[in-house]
């Protein structure tokens, strides 16, 4: 379970976001805080491994914790932004501290549970080890943007896009550019190219499978079937 710290100074909003966090698979809120104090004392004794962080507490703001926690040194917990502030430079500021990610309120329980679940699958790709290539750090970066809008219809799409898409809806387990590629008689690099472009525009997904050792392994999926068991 990912333990999750709320810090918002609304009681009742806080109140709120706790209940949407356990309610997720994977997250366990550990305690809300309502003011900066609260929230550094929290983070002390509760050892959170993420916060929900708000921008606007009555006696500091949350980019003040966010830099406490950067000058701490050591394995701090990661931080999402949930916050009414929409200036560029409290956005500019929290990304440059590293917030992994900034929540506009107000937000509803379906865009907070779309943010946790990919929160919680980059969490799962970066525990390997290994060396990552520039398309294993691209997809880890676009984890945490998640899900993007939904695709156009494959009948929109590019033919050989539309192949592999089609190729990838009928595989019964992922399957990785090089296998795809020899099916429908392509070049690696071109697959892959179309697979990176699928995947960024949300019509399939990516699982990073790790070996004992050296890159991991791209396998891509439809969005509605488990990477580690080939199941919905």
């Amino acid at each position: 379970m990912i333990r999750t710290l709320v810090v918002d100074d609304d009681y009742r909003v806080a109140k709120i976001h706790a209940a949407g966090i356990d309610r997720v698979p994977g997250f366990s809120c550990v305690g809300q805080a309502h003011s900066a104090a609260e929230a550094r004392q929290a983070v002390a004794d509760l050892s959170p491994e993420l916060l929900l962080l708000d921008i606007y507490l009555p006696d500091d703001d949350g980019l003040a914790i966010l830099r406490g926690l950067n000058s701490a040194g050591g394995a701090g917990p990661d931080c999402i932004v949930i916050t009414a502030a929409r200036d560029l430079e409290t956005v500019r500021t929290a990304m440059h501290l590293g917030a992994v990610y900034y929540l506009v309120k107000p937000f509803g329980f379906a865009q907070l549970r779309d943010q946790l679940d990919a929160y919680r699958r980059w969490r799962q790709q970066t525990s390997g080890s290994g060396d990552a290539d520039q398309a294993t750090v691209d997809a880890l970066y676009n984890l945490l943007k998640g899900p993007a809008a939904k695709s156009p219809p494959a009948a929109a799409l590019p033919p050989t896009m539309r192949k592999i898409l089609e190729a990838i809806q009928s595989a019964p387990r992922p399957i990785g550019a090089s296998a795809l590629a020899a099916e429908l008689g392509l070049s690696r690099p071109t697959a892959q190219r179309y697979l990176t472009e699928l995947h960024r525009r949300g019509a399939i997904r990516l699982h990073l499978e790790y070996g004992r050792a050296g890159r991991p392994v791209h396998l891509y999926a439809m969005p509605d079937l488990s990477p580690a068991t080939g199941l919905p």
